[in-house]
């Protein structure tokens, strides 16, 4: 049998079909797909560029006082930002209060301020008011968050909510001050490196109560496919989801889709995220950093133990607390007599009743 003869445009043109197939195929390496390798970006740390701050002083205002090195109205803020702060703070205030012998010339209000000021910004200034005749009359706390320490020796300065300024009587203001290591001028306390941790702590609270209050049970992708019957059936459940949202409102949602496939509504949640951020773990951590940093036993601040077996002894508590905490703060304080030339300041010991 003879075979047919080859037409050579035809073969040229299959053998052309073929490489064009083939290309499509194989894409050129220029329009090939590689593996994409990406990240979310690198961890930036909270405290960055703080370090230039360690190169300033306190500056000078208008030659008359100096600025301190922190903000005192954040420290006041911060002061109630967290409870375990605010509670160790207190705690130390009123046990010296309760070891304070009152003076005729220094009432226990005022004391009481004074050590509030001294531990909350680690200043507290004592004014003496003197009497026609020259003596001393009676001594005065003048609220740390106002007063600026001037440029001279024994003068200070008087800021009236930061829009007035008034001289202090010159050498009749005594500036109690926690030891800082960077400057001698203004004092700062000791609860700076737990800043972070009391602000943490006021996050995790507000974020929790704007979970309930905002509705965010109700964060969810409602994903639907099936076609509705009418476009007002839609609109409806619309609504119906928006009103959801709001203080309290755990709804039940009733959707009927006659016709509709098992996957043509679906309900993704999203919120799932937000209950799970550990709420408990960061209060708890937050709460030890706070403690750590005033060395306040737990005992003393009504926080209830976590395990069977409690915090201990509150009475060795106490005394321990007392050894280590409350005398060297009736030691510093004490410096106000030698001032003062008189013992205005004194103190009992401390020491726990018996029960009846």
């Amino acid at each position: 049998m003879r075979q047919r003869p080859r037409n050579p445009r035809a073969t040229q043109a299959r053998a052309t079909n073929s490489r064009l197939i083939e290309a499509r195929r194989t894409p050129p390496a220029a329009q090939r797909q590689s593996a994409l390798e990406f990240s979310f970006g690198d961890p930036t740390p909270v405290l960055d560029r703080r370090e230039i701050f360690d190169y300033l002083e306190c500056v000078e205002i208008g030659g008359r006082y100096y600025a301190p090195p922190v903000q005192l109205l954040g420290l006041a803020n911060v002061f109630r930002a967290a409870p375990h702060h605010a509670s160790a703070i207190y705690c130390k205030r009123n046990i010296l209060l309760d070891t304070f012998i009152a003076h005729p010339k220094l009432s226990v209000q005022d004391f009481s301020q004074l050590a509030l000021d001294y531990l909350v910004f680690g200043n507290a200034y004592l004014e003496r008011v003197r009497s026609v005749m020259g003596g001393a009359m009676r001594y005065q706390t003048a609220l740390a968050l106002y007063v600026r320490r001037g440029l001279k020796a024994g003068e200070f300065w008087w800021l009236d909510r930061g829009y007035e300024e008034a001289a202090m009587p010159v050498g009749e203001v005594f500036q109690l001050r926690e030891p800082d290591l960077r400057q001698e001028i203004y004092g700062m306390p000791e609860y700076l490196a737990a800043i972070n941790s009391a602000l943490l702590n006021e996050s995790a609270t507000l974020f929790r109560r704007r979970y309930y209050q905002n509705g965010s049970h109700a964060g969810f992708i409602f994903y639907m496919t099936d076609a509705a019957q009418d476009q007002k059936d839609v609109d409806n459940l619309r609504e119906a989801f928006k009103n959801a949202k709001g203080p309290g409102n755990f709804k039940n949602l009733f959707l009927y889709a006659p016709g509709g496939k098992k996957d043509g509504v679906q309900l993704i949640p999203v919120s799932e995220v937000a209950a799970k951020d550990d709420f408990l773990n960061i209060k708890g951590v937050s709460r030890d950093d706070l403690l750590a940093a005033h060395r306040v036993p737990p005992q003393l601040m009504g926080i209830v133990p976590n395990n069977t077996g409690g915090f201990g002894d509150v009475e060795k508590a106490a005394k321990v607390f007392a050894q280590n905490e409350l005398r060297p703060l009736q030691r510093r304080m004490r410096e106000i007599n030698a001032w003062a030339g008189e013992e205005i300041l004194r103190f009992k010991d401390y020491t726990l009743e018996a029960a009846a």
